[in-house]
Order: C-alpha cells, then structure tokens, then sequence
C-alpha cells in the first residue's frame, strides 16, 4: 500500500514540476512576441452588416436585411436600412446575425488552472460569511478563458464567487476590455449564497471509504444551518432599520459601521437579488420556504430537480439558472436524459429559466451546444435560442441593454455561417459594445501554429 502511495506520488510530483516548468517557459517567449491576443480589444467605428439573415429573437426574423452599429450600439435595423456614409461595409450574403449570447452563471475570470496552480484561483474567500466580497474585484481581464469563450459566439457573462455559505457578491461582464472597470456591465449584481442542503456524506476516511450518517441526522444538521442563515439575515435587517433610523433623526446614535452587514442591507430589503445554489428538490423547497419567510428577491442556480418544485417558483417569481445539462442525472433511477428534459419541462410550466454551462471559464464555449441540446429533447427551437440570449438577460436584469437585437441596443452582435446552436457554426464576426472584436484565441494560435506540421516517416 505505501509502496504503491509513494509511487503515484511520485508521478504527481513529476508532473507538478512539468507543468510549472512549461508555465515558466512561457513567459520569455510572450516578452518577446509582446502583446498577445489576450490584449486585443476590437476596433471601434461605424459598421453595416448588408444582405445577412437577422435573427432579432425579440421580434420577426429579417430574411434580407441590414444592420448599422455606431457607437457602440444598435443604431438601425430592417431591410431598407441606408448605410451611412463612412461605414464600414461587411457583406453578410449567406450569414446570419444573433444577438451575442450570454452565460448567467460562471467564475469567468476567477480561475484559471484549478488546483495545478491555486495562484490562479480566486473564486472563494476564507470563512463562512463575506457577504463584502466581490467577484469584479478578483476578476482577471487577461484570462485566456475570455478570448476561447467569446470566438465560439458569448459575448456576456455573470462571473460569481463561490465556495461558502454566504460566499459573496456577483458580477456581470461584457468579454472584452482590458480592465476591470472596461468588462463591468453590473459591478454587484447577487449575493451569492449555498443553500444549506440535507446530506447523509460525512466525510472521507481513506481505510474504510465514505462516512455516512442518518437521514434524519442529516436533516437536523441541514436545519441548524437554516437557522443560522436566518440569524445572519434577522441581524443584517436589525443593523439596517438602526442605520435608517439615525439617518432620518440627528439625535439617535449612528451605529458603527460593519462592512459585511453594510453589504447585506440591500439584499435582506428585497431591493436586489440573491443567488440560492440548490439542485435537488427538497433542498429546492427549503429555499422557496426561506424566501417566503424572509421576504427576499431570489433566483435559484443549479436546479436540477427545478421543475418538480415549479409551483413555488412560479409563485414567488424565482427564476432558474440551469446549469445540469452535462451533468449526470441527479438519482439513480433516472433516465439517461432526465437533465436534458428539464428545461422544456420548466418552459412548459411557465417557471422563468436560463441556459447556463456553470463552469469556471473553460468550457463556458460549451454554452451554444447545451442550449442545442435541450432544443432535441423537448425545447423549441426559439425558446433555446432565447435560453442563451434574452432569457438570461432578462433574469440578469440587462435586456434593455442587450438579448436581442433592436435598435437602441448595445452592438453585442454574433454573425456566422449556419445556426449558432449548431457545432459545426462558425463565427465569421463579432461586435462587443460596438467594438469589433479580432476571432482569436490561445486554440485559434495553436491551431495556425501547427495546422501545416508534417510528421516525418520512420
């Protein structure tokens, strides 16, 4: 046994110091290049997509039309549009036009190597309670994730922190810039909470394997911590009522300022929304339960077991933010494609959702596919091109902004050469905030970098 430890060790270590190895050797070789592709933001200006199919997703689609941007937004669309002298004229004969797609759920920007490299990961902070923490203030515009997610046609993200009870505060991002302050679309949008769950795991003991306690154990356990949630948001509300109390009379003492309660006040009065993590169904109910009782704007990410618990939802208005769709079904006697169903069940039953691939920034390129994926497993067509565009914007609370196209709208805009939820699509341009955006990648220079090597015969 400590033979066969002490090897794989081993290997470990050796691949360790191969990895860092390789990352260190990077680093000359970008000095000397100078500015990668990480660095390009777009060229803006005045430019007309002529002759191209215009998927508005708000509204009819345009067979034969033209779009002008100009100022980094939508400044005219339809099919007698002039083209203003001055533009740049792009022919979108035989090309369609989408809105940019979006992704409500990810750590864009708050990981990059996972635990290869903890050096790269910000996504959590330490402890049980930060409510003060950010996402947009961890999150790192440089990321080789924003340039491999946006070529594949996402020009949005919601990048949220993780990893505690009260984990923090969201933010949402446009995946251009090269600052934070450039990407910010909505600095704080949730707070992001893990909704206490019923577990029976117990832990890990290497010789015997997982520790299991009771169901009923498990419960207890799940009901303390809902309690203790409760308490946090009862003192958060307290420290609230004091603060607007000595605002509105001089003469009451003003409480001392506590930076974590501070960021509580706006979500505890209902004002803004928070995030519940929950997936399966029980869980799902303890968090309608909590927000019934506490008087909360909520949306539920995960959901899995969602669209079992569609009367509570639709009741108290909580949309969902599903991120299963590559994910093993939740119980072992469900079907093989009880994660692919879910959303056109949950379309079905009037509960509002999104598409979301749920990932730490990756595989957020997966996002057009998944939303394919549940369009052959009950979705309609319109509602799973919706499911990545203006559905997550209007949960998001941005679709004045963007999710479709109309005039008056930010020039977040997609134009391929087939159907955007189809894998072998292509994106032929891409506009964010106006701004048109160079289809490069770390995969796009590997690709050019080897698409010519011969192997040389033995």
């Amino acid at each position: 046994m400590n033979s066969r430890f002490n090897i794989q060790s081993s290997r470990l270590y050796r691949f360790m110091f191969v990895l860092l190895a390789s990352q260190m050797m990077l680093i000359p070789i970008a000095a000397q290049n100078g500015p990668t592709q990480q660095n390009l933001t777009g060229t803006p200006g005045t430019f007309a997509i002529t002759n191209a199919r215009i998927v508005t997703v708000s509204g009819a689609t345009i067979p034969n039309g033209t779009i002008v941007i100009s100022d980094g937004k939508i400044a005219s669309v339809g099919a007698n549009v002039s083209v203003p002298g001055g533009a740049t004229r792009i022919d979108g004969t035989g090309l369609s036009v989408y809105p940019g797609m979006i992704d409500a759920g990810t750590n864009m920007g708050l990981q990059e190597i996972g635990n290869a490299v903890i050096g790269t990961v910000d996504v959590a902070e330490t402890g049980n309670f930060n409510p003060n923490a950010k996402a947009i203030l961890g999150l790192n515009p440089h990321t080789s994730h924003i340039n491999v997610t946006r070529v594949n046609g996402i020009t949005m993200a919601h990048s949220m922190p993780r990893g505690s009870l009260i984990a923090g505060q969201s933010a949402i991002v446009n995946l251009n810039g090269s600052s934070q302050d450039e990407m910010t679309v909505v600095p704080t949008f949730g707070l992001v909470i893990s909704f206490p769950r019923i577990s029976t795991f117990a832990g890990f003991n290497p010789r015997t394997g997982p520790r299991r306690i009771d169901f009923s154990q498990a419960v207890k356990r799940r009901d303390t911590r809902v309690k203790n949630l409760k308490d946090i948001f009862e003192r958060a509300k307290r420290y609230a009522s004091v603060k607007a109390a000595a605002a509105k009379d001089n003469s009451l003492p003003t409480p001392k300022t506590n930076l974590k309660m501070e960021a509580m006040i706006p979500y505890v009065g209902g004002e803004k929304p928070i995030v519940f993590s929950a997936e399966r169904a029980r869980d799902i109910r303890g968090v309608i339960k909590f927000v019934e009782e506490m008087k909360l704007k909520a949306i539920i990410y995960g959901g899995a077991e969602a669209w079992k618990e569609v009367d509570g939802l639709k009741k108290n208005n909580i949309p969902v933010i599903y991120n299963r769709i590559h994910s093993n079904p939740s119980n072992r006697d469900d079907p093989y494609d009880a994660n692919f169903e879910s959303p056109s069940k949950l379309q079905k039953a009037g509960v509002r959702f999104c598409i979301s691939t749920g990932n730490n920034g990756a595989n957020v390129r997966e996002l057009p596919y998944q939303a394919g994926l549940a369009s052959a497993y009950g979705l309609s067509k319109d509602d799973a091109l919706k499911s990545v565009t203006l559905y997550p914007a209007q949960i998001l609370g941005v679709d004045k902004m963007v999710g479709s196209i109309e005039v008056g709208k930010v020039a977040n805009i997609v134009v391929t050469d087939g159907d955007i939820l189809e894998v072998r699509t292509r994106i032929k341009h891409m506009f964010i905030t106006g701004r048109k955006i160079p289809l490069t990648s770390r995969h796009t220079e590997f690709f050019e970098a080897f698409k010519d090597r011969k192997l040389k015969s033995k």
